[in-house]
C-alpha cells in the first residue's frame, strides 16, 4: 500500500519489550504494514473500506494461524475504540460478563468497545449465546478470530449478525518482505541487528513457514540464534542452518473439522479425474498429518464401488483387499498398499451407473411406494397361496436354452421404467451391450 494510505491505528510502545517470540516483536502497528491479505486489505477491498468509513460492524477473521488475524483485530479496533481482548480457550462466560460490564461503562462515556475473542469456535453454544445481545445493542463490537469454518463452529444467530472474511495464507512473495523487514528495520528487534538475510535464504524460511509468518519469524530468529551459536559473529544467515531450525513440517490436518474434509475430498476428486499424481500426493498429506490409514482404505472401498462400479469390477475387490491388508500389517508398511489401491482406481475406467441406479430405484419407491410384488415373482410356501397364484407362470431361467427370461419383473405402474444404464466404458462396455440385447426381447422389439 501506498505511504498515503499509512495511519497509525492503536498505540504502541515505542520499542517492543525484549521478552516474547520475535513474531510478537515484529507485529505490525500500521495498516500500511500489513503484508500479504491484498484481497481484504487493498484500496476498495472490503476490510479497508470499512475501515476508512469508522463504522466497524462485528466481524469474523477466519483464517489458517500466522495469516494476521489478531494484528488486523488490533489495527481494526483504532485508537478510538477500547479494546479487550480474551482467549476462548481460557476465558468463560465469567470472563466474558465482566468485558461486557466494561463495555457498557465505557458505552456510557461515550467510547465503543471492541471485544476481541481469539479462537471464538472453542466457546461452547452457551457461550456464544451469551454474546448475542450483547452484539445485537452495540455495547460490544465484536471481532472473533478462528482457524475453522465459522459455517460449522460458530452458531447461527452469533453468525447472522457477523460479516465473515476469510484470510488465506501467505504467499512466498510476502513471507519474504516480512523476513527483509525484520532484519533491514534499523530501528527493528535487537537480536537481529547486524544479520543479513540472503534471499536464499528468505526463500527457504518462506518456504517452510507454510504460509504462515509467525512460523517465518520464529524459523528466522532460530536461524539466527543457530548460526551466532556456531559463530558468535555471523552476520550472515546461513541456508544450511534453516532445515534444521525449522524442524519438521507440521501439516495443516485434523481428524474431524474442515481441513480434513477438504483433503479428503481432493483425494476423492482427483480420483474420480483420473489424476494417480494428485491422488498420491492426497493420500500422502492425509498419512503423514497422522490420519488413521483405515480411513483412508475405507474411502476407497466406497470409490471403488461408487465412482469405478462395473466398468472394472476388480476395484473393489483391490480396495477391500488393501483395507483387509492395512489391517493386518498397520503402518508404515501399510501405506505401501494403500498406494496400490489409489493408483489402480485413479487409472481405472469410471461408472457410477450402479449408484445412479440405486437412486432412481429409491425414488421410484419413494415416488410410488410399496407397490404390489408381480405374482409370479411372490413366494409360495403354502397350498392356499399357489391356489391365490403366488408363484404362477415363473419360469426358471436356468431351464431356459440361454438362461434368459422375457417376463416383465417390475411392478405394472414401474413397467419400462429403466434405473440402471451402464457406461461404454471398461467391463461396462460389454455389461451394457448384454443388457440392450435382453431388454429388446424383454419389451418384444428388435436391437
Amino acid at each position: 500500500m501506498a505511504d498515503s494510505d499509512s495511519l497509525e491505528l492503536f498505540p504502541a510502545p515505542a520499542v517492543a519489550p525484549p521478552q516474547g517470540p520475535l513474531a510478537d516483536r515484529q507485529r505490525p502497528r500500521h495498516l500500511r504494514d500489513v503484508m500479504g491479505q491484498d484481497q481484504l486489505l487493498a484500496a476498495g477491498a472490503p476490510l479497508r473500506v470499512l475501515f476508512e468509513s469508522g463504522e466497524l460492524p462485528s466481524i469474523l477473521l477466519w483464517g489458517p494461524p500466522g495469516t494476521g488475524k489478531t494484528t488486523l483485530a488490533q489495527l481494526l479496533a483504532g485508537d478510538a475504540s477500547h479494546f479487550i481482548s480474551l482467549s476462548a480457550v481460557l476465558a468463560g462466560v465469567k470472563d466474558v460478563r465482566a468485558a461486557v460490564e466494561r463495555a457498557g461503562r465505557e458505552r456510557a462515556a461515550g467510547r465503543r468497545t471492541v471485544l476481541f475473542i481469539d479462537e471464538i469456535h472453542r466457546f461452547n453454544r452457551n457461550q456464544q449465546d451469551a454474546l448475542l445481545p450483547h452484539v445485537e445493542a452495540g455495547t460490544v463490537t465484536l471481532i472473533g478470530a478462528t482457524t475453522e469454518n465459522p459455517s460449522f463452529e460458530v452458531v447461527s444467530p452469533l453468525l447472522s449478525r457477523c460479516r465473515v472474511f476469510a484470510l488465506q495464507p501467505l504467499d512466498p512473495d510476502a513471507l519474504t518482505a516480512i523476513l527483509q523487514r525484520a532484519t533491514e528495520d534499523e530501528s527493528g528487534d535487537a537480536s537481529l541487528k547486524g544479520v543479513r538475510l540472503t534471499k536464499a535464504c528468505a526463500d527457504a524460511i518462506a518456504s517452510a513457514a507454510g504460509g504462515d509468518a509467525r512460523r517465518a519469524l520464529n524459523i528466522l530468529e532460530a536461524t539466527v540464534a543457530l548460526a551466532r551459536g556456531r559463530d558468535p559473529s555471523a552476520t550472515e544467515v546461513p541456508v544450511d542452518l534453516v532445515e534444521k531450525a525449522a524442524g519438521k513440517r507440521v501439516l495443516l490436518h485434523d481428524r474431524d473439522r474442515e481441513e480434513h474434509y477438504n483433503v479428503v475430498s481432493a483425494l476423492i476428486k482427483s480420483l474420480r479425474a483420473s489424476d494417480p499424481d494428485a491422488a498420491l500426493y492426497y493420500a500422502a498429506r492425509m498419512l503423514d498429518a497422522g490420519e488413521d490409514p483405515r480411513f483412508v482404505a475405507r474411502r476407497l472401498m466406497i470409490f471403488a464401488s461408487e465412482d469405478v462400479g462395473n466398468a472394472d469390477p476388480q476395484a473393489l475387490a483391490v480396495a477391500t483387499s488393501a483395507a483387509a491388508a492395512v489391517e493386518r500389517i498397520g503402518m508404515p508398511e501399510g501405506r505401501i498398499v494403500l498406494a496400490q489401491a489409489v493408483t489402480f482406481l485413479a487409472c481405472a475406467p469410471k461408472s457410477n451407473a450402479s449408484y445412479v441406479g440405486l437412486e432412481r430405484a429409491r425414488q421410484a419407491v419413494a415416488r410410488e411406494g410399496a407397490l404390489p410384488v408381480p405374482l409370479h415373482l411372490r413366494n409360495a410356501p403354502t397350498g392356499l397361496m399357489r391356489e391365490m397364484g403366488y408363484g404362477r407362470d415363473y419360469r426358471y431361467p436356468h431351464d431356459e436354452p440361454d438362461t434368459f427370461v422375457d417376463s416383465q419383473n417390475l411392478p405394472e405402474p414401474l413397467v419400462g421404467e429403466l434405473f440402471y444404464e451402464p457406461k461404454p466404458v471398461g467391463d461396462e462396455e460389454a455389461i451394457a451391450r448384454r443388457l440392450a440385447a435382453f431388454r429388446a426381447r424383454r419389451t418384444g422389439e428388435s436391437e
